[in-house]
């Protein structure tokens, strides 16, 4: 055996947990993404997806994927760079920037490709990335990527945002890369804040608003808008994965910043662009989502209620004010349990455990779509109770 596999072989934490029966990952859905979902032939309630607003198996989008399909083709067989542009992509581009109240925008194939390859690529050797410390594990990733200097605060603390910007060159580039909401904790990035200090520190922001599109502005157009602040953030990503109801993910900030992007970054460049089906798939959500308002109210009216009955049931959801709720289980081991007693019982939730955060702040993510009704969070509900009372996670 080589070294290589040696090493592999030694790695068994997966093996641990599933000894152990309450192995949470790899759980094989054999349905459409749905507030219920099939899984070993048995109906689950879903509350771990990211579809915020149900439109993963809207007609209007399963008919226009299959249209893009059939007049493009499955693939484009190339980058956006080369061979690899539609007239759709320039479409969509068109649409989004619009949308988020930026000059143009950039499609790309994933999300995380979008963080990995503009974070990379808009800084110099020189020049400083500045991270909150629970930013999205591809903001991390592209911050690796970069040569720039690396700067972390704590989390939503602007107290240790200004003391990293103090430390920096004043003539060099500062970029603030944030979260707008962050996809575990479930709270809103201190955006009016940052502004300040970016003003004070000449500084530029990169709003992440992957799960922020759908949920949060005018529209649900993100964390810029919902604090009236789009001209004060320099650039804006967002993915399709979640509200979009699709794959690939976009970058929108000033015609000059497009431009530079679009010439150097690495991920899109080598990088086979974003298929037909996915781009109308998005295309058309990003219709939906305008014209019926009322798929965010019925969001936010899901959210409010659910939280406000864990808040009433004694769990810790730490920050929370979003679609997004933690119930802090602060045990790795409970954590895995509870997950597996829930699918048992019908209920899907996600486990967050370390290294992803340390033991003592593991929790489930419980996430709501406009799609639930109020009989199916009170099933969920009631189940969570229950199996939480069991463990001893709440009194």
């Amino acid at each position: 055996m080589r070294t290589l596999q040696k090493k592999m072989a030694k790695y068994d934490v997966p093996q641990q947990t599933q000894r152990l029966g309450v192995y949470p990952f790899f759980r094989a859905i054999e349905s459409e993404q749905d507030t219920e979902v099939i899984i070993s032939g048995k109906k689950v309630l879903m509350f771990g997806s990211n579809s915020y607003l149900g439109l993963t198996n809207h007609p209007r989008i399963k008919e226009a994927a299959i249209a893009a399909i059939q007049k493009y083709g499955s693939g484009c067989a190339g980058s956006r760079f080369l061979n690899g542009t539609l007239d759709i992509h320039i479409e969509l581009e068109d649409k989004l920037a619009k949308y988020v109240g930026k000059d143009g925008a950039l499609v790309y194939s994933t999300g995380f490709q979008v963080n990995i390859g503009v974070i990379s690529a808009v800084t110099g050797r020189e020049d400083y990335i500045i991270l909150d410390e629970l930013d999205h594990a591809s903001i991390i990733e592209g911050r690796r990527l970069s040569f720039s200097n690396a700067l972390k605060y704590k989390h939503n603390d602007m107290a240790s945002l200004e003391k990293a910007l103090k430390t920096c060159v004043p003539d060099k580039i500062k970029l603030i890369v944030i979260d707008g909401i962050f996809s575990m904790e479930g709270d809103i990035v201190k955006l009016p804040e940052i502004v300040e200090l970016a003003k004070k520190y000449d500084a530029s922001i990169m709003v992440d608003d992957a799960h922020s599109l759908g949920v949060i502005g005018v529209n649900g157009s993100g964390t810029a808008s919902h604090f009236g602040l789009t001209d004060d953030v320099d650039l804006i990503m967002g993915t399709f994965s979640k509200s979009l109801a699709s794959i690939g993910g976009f970058i929108a900030s000033d015609k000059d910043t497009i431009n530079f992007i679009k010439h150097n970054s690495r991920s899109l460049i080598f990088s086979a662009s974003i298929t037909p089906a996915a781009t109308a798939a998005a295309s058309t959500a990003l219709d939906i989502i305008i014209e019926e308002p009322e798929r965010i109210e019925k969001l936010w009216k899901n959210t409010i209620y659910a939280l406000d009955n864990f808040k009433l049931m004694g769990f810790d959801v730490g920050h929370t004010e979003t679609p997004i709720i933690p119930l802090y289980v602060r045990d790795n081991l409970k954590t895995f349990k509870i997950t597996k007693t829930l699918l048992d019982d019908g209920v899907f939730v996600n486990p967050v455990v370390s290294p992803a955060v340390s033991s003592d702040a593991s929790l489930i993510r419980f996430s709501l779509m406009a799609t639930h009704t109020m009989e199916q969070i009170d099933i969920a509900l009631e189940k969570i109770q229950k199996h939480a009372k069991k463990l001893q996670i709440i009194p």
